[in-house]
């Protein structure tokens, strides 16, 4: 069998089911913000259950405002989200979606390392 490339109704089928640009600039953040083996950590720790500053400091081993201002990277892109405990702020995955986003990727790479 061989390819053939698509025709131009298919070409212009597809650029319609682009996101909009804003929708593409967000997905580029995301992905952007990921980048970050610490934020990338956070996320995995996150997936595992809802942790405070100070839990993440203490399994990372970095300063306060290093977590800080990774945190604050994850939440301004809505990845956490947060609950007041107490006199704790406790941080979360903000949804389902991250949990999967970051379960894809992991099973992703996992899988390309074999």
């Amino acid at each position: 069998m061989t390819h053939s490339c698509i025709d131009d109704v298919a070409i212009k089928d597809m650029i319609k089911r682009l996101p909009s640009d804003k929708v593409l600039s967000r997905i580029s953040q995301i992905f952007g913000a990921l980048q970050c083996k610490t934020r990338l950590q956070i996320l995995l720790f996150l997936q595992q259950c809802p942790l405070c500053v100070t839990d993440i400091e203490n399994i990372l081993g970095q300063s306060q405002s290093a977590i800080s201002h990774s945190l604050r990277t994850l939440r301004q892109l809505d990845l956490v989200r947060t609950t007041r405990e107490g006199r704790f702020t406790v941080y979360h995955l903000a949804d389902e979606h991250v949990s999967v986003l970051v379960e894809m990727c992991q099973l992703h790479a996992k899988e390309v390392e074999s």
